[in-house]
């Protein structure tokens, strides 16, 4: 039994709480909560915007983009026969539980809702999402990456319009490897002697943190090394494969087990106050990051003024066949409840369909764009981090990581599935339960849920 492991990692308790707005674009919407009403028809919604085209057709909105208002105005302002009505109805999982008793309810949801793509499968067995292929989503599809549009589709349909993603990256405290004489490393095993020579050279802090509630940012780590936890396609709704305890998966989490062992990482919650702090004070050498951490980095307080920030790829493990992962993104969705699905879509085809509202998204909410025509421009390609000493992180990390993503499958109890994978890791870090163990419960687990709420669970 390892019962103190967790020590030096500044341990607060797990969370079983989805952090779902960090994952998908850093940063909470600016707007109050507006209260909403039945978005599909019967009662006129409240909007957090003004609308100033009052005889045009209006499409009732949940989403807490970071600037969104200012994305919203600009909609409206460019369109006359649709106009948005917006409303921020709480971030994440505050909104999904909001959609969840709508769709209970059989009203209550707006038109479009801004979903991460993790969620698509969950909702979309529940018939509350809408196929936008019927709408036009076909004459969209080349604007987006190819990984980026597997996110949102199952078979042929597609059930929502990407809008931001994140892409993986590494950033790290060069003064902190140039004060130890330390090379930045490129590969995981690198990696692991980068994070003993620091604490060999008297670093008193990690190489980073492995966050026991990582959820998504724990599965994107998996499946860099191979892992493919799901097999699962809305045409076949009831029909769901699970190998959650596969060789990518207990490959990458013996590898973590192991640094949790030496003590050169640490293994508190992400995103708890403390979490933020040490991110910014020196505590870690480094943070494994998708691409809208660098937003969220710089906009915490407490920052190191000395600190020297740069990004670089995520480390590999072959170096000559390296492979992208992601962490988060976010979409646009058409609800099953509303009455005007053709002018939604067109609302979540479009509301992020400008260089203009991209430049809002990424210069005050930094997104960061699946949109093609600003994700290859040459202003998103050269934009400078004044954060990062003006380092091009785009150029040099992220959009080669955003252009070799090719897509994930997620299950259709995608939460379930986080908690319960937070629950057996915390298990490994607190208790000693090995890697492999750890994961063999977590299968366990989820194939009996599969089975217990009505699924034909393949294995």
């Amino acid at each position: 039994m390892r019962t103190t492991r967790r020590t030096r990692g500044r341990v607060a308790v797990p969370a079983l709480l989805a952090m779902s707005l960090l994952a998908a674009c850093g940063s909470g919407g600016d707007g109050g909560s507006a209260g909403s009403t039945d978005a599909a028809g019967g009662e006129e919604a409240s909007c957090t915007n003004t609308i100033t085209k009052t005889d045009a057709q209006q499409v009732t909105v949940w989403a807490w983009y970071p600037a969104f208002a200012d994305v919203v105005d600009l909609f409206n302002e460019t369109h006359d026969d649709v106009q948005v009505c917006w409303t921020n109805a709480g971030q994440g999982n505050d909104e999904y539980t909001k959609f969840s008793t709508a769709i209970e309810a059989g009203s209550g949801a707006p038109d479009v809702i801004m979903l991460e793509s993790e969620v698509i499968s969950s909702f979309a067995i529940r018939d509350a999402l809408v196929d936008l292929s019927q709408y036009g989503a076909d004459e969209v599809e080349d604007d987006y990456t190819a990984g980026a549009w597997k996110d949102v589709s199952s078979g042929d349909a597609v059930y929502g319009i990407p809008v931001d993603g994140g892409p993986m990256g590494m950033l790290y405290r060069q003064d902190i490897f140039d004060q130890y004489g330390v090379a930045v490393p490129t590969t995981w095993d690198e990696f692991a002697t980068a994070a003993q020579a620091l604490k060999d050279a008297g670093f008193e802090g990690y190489i980073t943190d492995f966050p026991t509630n990582g959820r998504a940012f724990n599965q994107a780590l998996f499946a860099q090394a191979g892992s493919a936890p799901w097999t699962y396609d809305n045409a076949e709704p009831t029909e769901v494969g699970i190998t959650a305890n596969d060789e990518g998966a207990k490959k990458v989490l013996e590898y973590w087990d192991g640094l949790i062992e030496d003590g050169v990482v640490g293994t508190e919650d992400a995103f708890t106050t403390d979490y933020n702090t040490h991110l910014v004070d020196g505590t870690y050498a480094t943070y494994l990051a998708a691409a809208w951490g660098p937003g969220y980095l710089s906009g915490l307080a407490d920052a190191d003024s000395d600190a020297v920030w740069r990004a670089a790829p995520l480390p590999q493990w072959d170096a000559s066949s390296p492979v992208q992962v992601n962490w988060g993104g976010s979409t646009f969705a058409v609800t099953s409840q509303s009455e005007i699905p053709e002018a939604a879509a067109t609302v979540a085809k479009e509301i992020f369909g400008t260089e203009e509202a991209w430049k809002i998204g990424i210069e005050k909410g930094a997104l960061f764009p699946l949109w093609k025509p600003i994700l290859e421009s040459d202003y998103f390609r050269d934009l400078e981090y004044p954060f990062f000493g003006g380092q091009q992180i785009n150029k040099d990390v992220f959009l080669d990581a955003a252009a070799g993503y090719e897509g994930f499958t997620f299950s259709p109890f995608q939460n379930y599935a986080y908690d319960q994978q937070t629950t057996v890791l915390f298990d490994m870090v607190e208790n000693g339960t090995s890697a492999g163990d750890a994961l063999d419960t977590l299968q366990e687990t989820l194939v009996t849920y599969g089975k217990e709420q009505g699924f034909t669970v393949s294995e």
